[in-house]
């Protein structure tokens, strides 16, 4: 399907101009008669329309489901479609069908890939390629994570922190395991005092000797019976990953030790169907006791529990191990492990006596991350395969699964975001940036190395799903201004790929959306940033001089590529901006993915430091190539963005006029841990990172106007964060800043009012500060009390 261009040439920008023109506040209708304003673009997907998601094959490899919502439809939910591999009109199912057609996303193969076993709804299910499909659970309990043995004649799963096992083809259900969340107990009466005198009795009298026998006798007849007996895992513990090894005697287990006394934070849910308010407990803060995953191999012929131990350097680091996958035919499998700190990622092979080999060690001195930082897998029983920012982009090696040299399979200053092992084993399908830090294609590459081979030829964003015989490839495709769309074609280069699916609504066809362009800039140290550009001119507006920088959010994301963002929103209201004269820029600042792990870390030790010089080096930037004021930049963002607005607006405040900080982080030590300490480390300990990284300690900086908003409902950045700002800037005698609060939002807004209401008061920030005739940038008033 080709994309229209809605307005071409000088008379339509014309066109629309006028009629951009004349239209008061942010009521705002394009030539093609489209509403760009703020309440009409925050309906989100009820506009856009909503894409494919959960792509899947059948098991033979004929058909691909996906969930999606026609943008005809009446009803706003998706529902699960299907259309033929080989393209054609996607039909929708019923819902009682899907259930039952619809393969899920995951599940387990067989070594032939002629079985795959799967659960839906709680119960487990095993299909074949042509289309065969048997249930072998329906209970009360749910099963979950069924795998097949190698050949394919037994399903195991787990439920109730078990694991249970049957023959496909129908037998008796057996439970393999006895798993306790306990010490194993301990007999008093064989310890001390009370041992010694059992055993002197056994020695001296043959009656108990003969008690004793029997005893033993009948336990072994018990256990022979039983075909199971307990291990135990230690109190407060539960199953995080379990794998049944090729032969199907030995099981990779990986345990999580729940930790006595974290303290958790309460989250009032205020507007209740009770009427009164209820509190959730959700999670610690960084630096309370957390704790690890210990691994353990367990044999299901002797019932017994070995740990993984690695050495004692490693082991003081208090190590948390991550499970892979075991060799294709061998009782060898595949195991990560991450310290406490994040500065190293190790990986080993173990054993079924629970010995490992290290054969892979990648260090960083902020914290290993990056793309595939848990992909590793085995090419075949002798060599394995993982990702590595060894060179500082993530790439593709394999080396012996003994150890040894890694071997590259990619290489440069781009990165390999997913890999798929075909199931010949002789391929890797990859999806890499090598044409553009903000593209993504599709290539080949053998396994043992040599060139690569482009195997989707569209420009923009690709990614992509092989299907399980490895003949075809489900892509979803987007650009800058087209949301992703469902392709279909064969797994070669040079095929055409097929669009299946247009998701975009009539009214959303109409818009007036641009492809940003993406520019580059220095950075005061050097560094290239990549950003979004939204000019005036280029929705027919005149450019006013002011600017707005948007800051996403996660820290760690891409978001100035040539694709369609998850800021589908933003990207409407920066349309609507730049049409009101604005000139609007998305930057990719340091810490942001995409570009290797010198940006990624960019920002350790010290955020708000080299992220937030790379904005105030893109306003500079506008000021001396878009020409805009240097007294009129503005700047907004949510979360990441939100803290960046923040420090931007309380230490740069001769660089920002105006600002809207959105569910925003305030002070670091009351973030979660896994995410703050690999960037920060521990708040008791690196106490310099946690204080110049906290905007609360900068507020009496802020001199320009300020809008926070935030959820109250925020099980992520707690509403308390924005709390405790307020009570510091009321006290600094502060008084233009807002703070708006949303009752029933968590962290991510869902309601279409909440998202509209947000909006209109940053656009009416922007309006009242930022335009030709707002007022100067008010003079530092004292800090009261001071």
């Amino acid at each position: 399907m080709m994309i229209r261009t809605l307005l071409r040439g000088p008379a339509a920008f014309c066109a629309l101009a006028t009629a951009l023109a004349a239209a008061p506040g942010q009521a705002q209708t394009t030539a093609n008669g489209f509403d760009l304003s703020v309440r009409n673009i925050m309906r989100g997907p009820d506009l856009v329309g909503r894409s494919p998601e959960d792509v899947r094959f059948s098991e033979d490899g004929r058909w691909v489901y996906f969930r999606w919502r026609a943008p005809e439809a009446r009803d706003t939910l998706p529902h699960t479609w299907r259309v033929p591999a080989t393209g054609g009109t996607p039909e929708m199912l019923a819902d009682s069908v899907a259930d039952r057609m619809a393969p899920v996303t995951a599940g387990s193969w067989d070594a032939s890939r002629t079985r795959r076993a799967f659960a839906r709804l709680g119960d487990v299910y095993v299909a074949d390629v042509n289309g065969n499909e048997r249930r072998i659970t329906q209970t009360p309990a749910r099963e979950t994570g069924p795998e097949l043995s190698a050949d394919g004649r037994t399903v195991y799963w787990f439920s109730n922190n078990n694991i249970y096992a049957t023959s496909v083809d129908g037998g008796p259900l057996r439970q393999l395991t006895d798993i306790r969340a306990d010490v194993a107990p301990r007999d008093p009466s064989l310890e001390g005092q009370r041992g010694n005198l059992r055993r002197q009795q056994t020695e001296l009298f043959d009656v108990i000797r003969d008690r004793v026998e029997a005893r033993e006798a009948r336990e072994r007849q018990d256990s022979i019976r039983t075909e199971v007996r307990p291990v135990y895992i230690g109190k407060n513990a539960s199953i995080d990953y379990w794998d049944v090894s090729p032969s199907g005697r030995y099981v990779l287990l990986t345990v999580a030790d729940r930790v006595e006394g974290q303290q958790q934070t309460v989250v009032p849910f205020w507007v209740t169907e009770s009427g009164y308010t209820e509190p959730m407990n959700v999670r610690t803060k960084v630096g309370d006791v957390e704790g690890v995953n210990r691994a353990a191999m367990l044999d299901l012929q002797t019932h017994s529990l070995t740990w993984v131990q690695v050495d004692s350097a490693q082991r003081a680091r208090k190590v948390t191990f991550e499970g892979g996958e075991w060799a294709p035919t061998e009782d060898r499998a595949l195991l990560i492990g991450i310290p406490s700190d994040f500065k190293d990622r190790w990986l080993y092979v173990v054993g079924p006596d629970a010995k490992v080999t290290q054969v892979d060690a990648l260090r960083d001195t902020a914290w290993v991350g990056g793309p595939g930082l848990y992909t590793a897998g085995f090419v075949n029983n002798d060599r394995v395969y993982f990702m590595s920012e060894r060179t500082g982009y993530a790439h593709l090696y394999t080396m012996p699964a003994t150890g040894g040299r890694a071997t590259p399979v990619t290489s440069g200053a781009w990165e390999v975001t997913n890999v798929t092992l075909a199931p010949d084993r002789q391929t890797f399908f990859l999806t890499t940036s090598e044409t553009h830090p903000g593209e993504r294609a599709v290539y080949t590459v053998p396994v043992n190395g040599g060139a690569r081979t482009r195997v989707t030829a569209l420009q923009g964003w690709t990614e992509g799903t092989l299907s399980p015989d490895g003949r075809t490839l489900a892509l979803l495709h987007s650009t800058a201004n087209t949301p992703p769309e469902l392709y279909l074609m064969p797994a070669q280069p040079g095929a055409q790929p097929v669009q299946v699916t247009e998701s975009r609504t009539a009214e959303f066809r109409r818009g007036p959306w641009i492809k940003p362009e993406v520019v580059t800039f220095r950075a005061g140290d050097g560094q290239t940033v990549y950003a979004r550009i939204y000019r005036p001119r280029e929705l027919g507006a005149q450019p006013h001089g002011g600017a707005v920088l948007f800051v996403h959010g996660a820290g760690y994301l891409q978001n100035a590529h040539r694709g369609w963002s998850t800021y589908f929103r933003e990207y409407m209201f920066h349309h609507l901006l730049a049409s009101r004269g604005y000139t609007v820029m998305d930057v990719d600042y340091r810490g942001s993915a995409g570009y290797g792990a010198a940006v990624r870390t960019g920002i350790y030790r010290y955020m708000g430091g080299k992220d937030m010089s790379d904005h105030v080096d893109a306003a500079r930037w506008l000021v001396q190539n878009e020409g805009v004021d240097a007294r009129r930049v503005g700047l907004y963002g949510g979360s990441y963005g939100g803290f960046i607005t923040l420090m931007g607006m309380f230490n740069h405040a001769d660089v920002f006029r105006s600002g809207a900080a959105l569910r925003s982080v305030t002070d670091w030590p009351h973030y979660n841990h896994g995410y703050t300490s690999r960037i920060l480390n521990l708040p008791h300990v690196d106490t310099l990172a946690y204080r110049r990284s906290s905007p609360i300690y900068f507020a009496e900086g802020l001199r320009g106007d300020l809008l926070i908003a935030h959820g109250m409902v925020d099980t992520n950045v707690h509403f308390s964060d924005v709390v405790r700002l307020t009570q510091r800037l009321i006290e600094l005698g502060k008084t233009n800043w807002e703070l708006a609060v949303y009752p029933v939002e968590d962290h991510a807004f869902v309601r279409a009012d909440s998202w509209a209401d947000e909006y209109r008061r940053i656009y009416e920030l922007f309006e009242r500060t930022l335009r030709p005739d707002s007022p100067p940038l008010p003079a530092a008033n004292p800090v009261a009390g001071r």
